[in-house]
């Protein structure tokens, strides 16, 4: 009984002290594991309706390593950030699918996130976790990366999670860094995400490449699905109940979000349609000009998408 009552206080003064910390209790701990029975699933498309949105473009000149990282590139001197990958029915890619409201269900088990600095990028794009996960950042690239996470609100603004250099790897085997080096992976930086209560969005930025992009989202149920090229998402073995459907992509403003049913063996279709963004995006976009074109770069030095030519439409 005594033993008991020792680890009920125990408990309490490990609760008492988030909360006078003003940090959010793990979500794991709200959320029970149990063999789901009669479950359910649901599955649907992501369309984006309108116009592609107008593309975020950095000036390869202004930026380090412009030869390097320009293996990507327009051919005239720009970067431009992929984050709206649509087909050609207009179904779009990494949108993050999720249930709100489980309590119960199915394991919850999360690898730990792995990105990868590759061709001055960041792959994958999107990424899903749990709060206070780790993230594994590795850089495949012969040039420095400058690594900046922040988790984002849209009424209180930004908080810097955390700021490291990544330095360059040094383990390639190339004959011509530019156009030909086989990549391989450097020593991994390790990041704890802890998020501010109600907060679940955070991205992750380059502080020398800004058009390195990939963001995350902290869920706290494995009841999640992210689109892939056709759009499409599926989320299976849900327990029977009323939950919250909500849509989440980086490019929009807003997430989309829809009272659903699930009921035991049973198949719910649900379709997601976002609107394309109009007008200006940010304060990046592609356009001549001649104080900072490609004649600023040495003589006899080019930046030749030797890897991908990108397109604005």
């Amino acid at each position: 009984m005594k033993e008991w009552i020792m680890k009920k206080r125990i408990l309490q003064t490990i609760v008492g002290a988030f909360v006078i910390l003003g940090m959010a209790i793990p979500q794991g701990w709200s959320y029970e594991e149990v063999v789901v029975e009669q479950g359910g699933m649901i599955k649907g498309t992501v369309v984006l309706k309108g116009d592609d949105p107008k593309p975020m473009a950095f000036n390869l000149v202004t930026i380090p390593d412009p030869v390097y990282c320009g293996r990507i590139s327009t051919g005239t001197g720009w970067r431009i950030v992929e984050d709206f990958i649509v087909n050609p029915d207009g179904r779009l890619k990494d949108v993050v699918v999720m249930l709100q409201g489980v309590k119960k269900g199915k394991s919850f088990e999360l690898p730990n996130v792995k990105i990868e600095a590759k061709d001055c990028d960041f792959y994958p794009f999107v990424n899903v976790l749990r709060d206070q996960d780790e993230i594994h950042v590795i850089n495949m690239d012969p040039v420095q990366h400058d690594i900046q996470g922040y988790e984002t609100a849209r009424v209180r603004g930004a908080r810097v999670l955390f700021n490291r250099p990544l330095p360059m790897n040094p383990f390639h085997q190339a004959f011509d860094f530019v156009n030909h080096h086989k990549h391989l992976p450097g020593k991994p930086m390790i990041e704890n995400i802890h998020l501010t209560k109600g907060r679940n969005i955070f991205v992750m930025q380059c502080g020398f490449h800004p058009y390195m992009f990939s963001w995350g989202v902290v869920i706290d149920n494995p009841y999640y699905a992210i689109t892939k090229e056709d759009g499409r998402f599926e989320i299976s073995n849900i327990p029977p109940g009323e939950y919250l459907l909500t849509a989440w992509h980086a490019g929009m403003k807003k997430f989309i979000k829809k009272t659903i049913s699930v009921k035991p063996h049973e198949t719910v279709e649900q379709h997601f349609e976002y609107e394309s963004p109009k007008g200006r995006r940010s304060v990046h976009e592609m356009h001549e000009n001649p104080h900072f074109g490609l004649e600023m770069l040495d003589d006899g030095v080019e930046i030749q998408p030797s890897l991908r030519l990108q397109h604005t439409s």
